[in-house]
């Protein structure tokens, strides 16, 4: 990290002075050598944040301002898979905002959008014509238009905000916002991640969200969805905090494999430590926020992931049993009319006016996908070539369930080196994973990460 940058964290973060370096956003490296790390109640360790920036204020007159612009954004969930969401700067999540308790603040809004909106800086204790209810304590913002929020932080803890218009708030309008305390937290954190969990319907060859949907088929992690997440990267021995903000319309059962974690704040701030919980797994409920933090003392490559069955897969309406290939059950993914019987074409008693589950706002499926376990022409992966399916799999009810479909060099990023080959076949929508490495292995993905950076400037 540059020398300036270095100076303005330490500025920003740590209150131990005043510096500018203009409104930017900027992607963060998950290397902790950079300075940011101090003694008990020193600078904060700054948010990292994978696949989202960090939104950087400038100062003026002791107050911290920060520019946030609300506009369509093109993303990727995986390589390929364009979407047009909306988002703030360029952003889906929008960009991390961190600082610290006490602060003064001002945030800067501007609607790029085709209408209406507004802000709402979710759990804050602000005046209530900062609360950004649209209608009730402001004027929406108009396409074209800027409002400008200002006040005073006295509260700690992991906090965000989002668009108070419903359907916007599906369209992916939300972003971290970070309040470190006046005094450290103990123990100290070595790591500190932050991650926003949200769900999505898109229709088969659409690229735009149905936001009235309330089945979703694509699950994601900071914007991406596995394997495409980017792995949150920790030496071992380092004590690790892991923040999570659910902003959807389903709970997730967060869990983590290999470590045991305690649950030491929520969406208020932090618990006291007496009250603190064990466990490897944290429900986190629509709207809330959870920190967990853990000792890493298991080297290993471990998962971290929604516990629904159906939050660890992509596309999943159209993956399994009868909806891949002829067999038993009902089929799916056909419309109303058609799952009603209504004839709109075809044959009366033509195979594709069959029985089926219709579905009206759902987000609807091919009536066949090709899998891996499927005899459906070429194989989609080196794994059906070393273990091709028996050949009465057809007569086994209920196949297929699951799919086995590796895409290593798809998502090959310096923070998966040295990851085993095939492992993104086990790694599917809402999911990421926290590696533990060697110090050496370590301070080798990171020197990659910086020649890649450099590499792409």
């Amino acid at each position: 990290m540059r020398s300036d940058r270095r100076d303005f964290f330490k500025a920003t973060l740590g209150g131990v002075g005043i510096a500018s370096a203009g409104n930017a956003v900027t992607a963060r490296s998950q290397n902790a050598s950079d300075g940011l790390l101090g003694a008990a109640g020193g600078p904060p360790v700054p948010v990292i944040s994978p696949d989202v920036p960090t939104l950087l204020p400038s100062i003026e007159d002791g107050v911290k301002v920060f520019h946030l612009v609300a506009e369509p954004v093109k993303t990727e969930f995986l390589p390929g898979r364009s979407v047009d969401c909306w988002g703030f700067n360029g952003s889906m999540p929008g960009p991390t905002i961190e600082v610290n308790q006490g602060d003064r603040v001002r945030l800067v809004v501007e609607n790029r959008l085709p209408e209406l909106f507004s802000i709402h800086w979710h759990g804050f204790e602000v005046p209530i014509d900062m609360d950004g209810v649209p209608g009730l304590t402001q004027d929406p913002i108009a396409p074209g238009d800027t409002f400008v929020y200002e006040f005073t932080l006295h509260q700690q803890g992991t906090f965000f905000y989002h668009s108070h218009m419903a359907m916007q708030e599906m369209m992916g309008m939300i972003g971290l916002f970070i309040m470190h305390p006046k005094d450290s937290y103990r123990p100290h954190v070595d790591r500190d991640f932050g991650l926003i969990f949200q769900e999505w319907a898109i229709l088969p060859n659409n690229s735009v969200p149905n936001t009235m949907s309330m089945e979703f088929n694509w699950l994601t992690v900071n914007g991406k969805a596995a394997p495409a997440t980017t792995p949150l990267l920790v030496k071992l021995g380092e004590r690790v905090r892991v923040r999570m903000v659910n902003m959807g319309m389903d709970h997730h059962p967060i869990h983590l494999h290999g470590n045991t974690f305690y649950t030491v704040a929520t969406e208020g701030g932090r618990i006291p430590e007496s009250a603190w919980q064990p466990g490897n797994t944290v429900l986190l409920g629509v709207a809330q926020a959870r920190d967990v933090e853990f000792e890493a003392k298991y080297p290993g490559d471990w998962i971290l992931h929604c516990h629904l069955p159906h939050h660890m897969m992509n596309q999943m309406v159209s993956m399994v049993g009868p909806m891949t290939e002829g067999g038993h059950g009902m089929r799916t993914g056909r419309s109303m009319p058609e799952g009603m019987g209504m004839i709109r074409q075809a044959r009366a008693l033509g195979d594709s006016l069959g029985s089926s589950l219709g579905r009206a706002l759902g987000v609807g499926s091919e009536q066949e996908r090709a899998v891996t376990h499927a005899r459906l022409g070429a194989p989609m992966s080196a794994m059906q070539d070393q273990h091709p399916p028996a050949s009465d799999v057809a007569q086994v009810p209920g196949f297929p369930q699951d799919m086995f479909m590796a895409m290593d060099e798809m998502v090959d990023k310096p923070e998966t080196r040295g990851l085993r080959p095939t492992w993104t076949g086990g790694m599917m929508g809402m999911m990421t994973m926290v590696r533990v490495l060697e110090p050496e292995r370590y301070d080798a993905i990171q020197a990659e990460i910086v020649a890649a950076r450099r590499e792409a400037e």
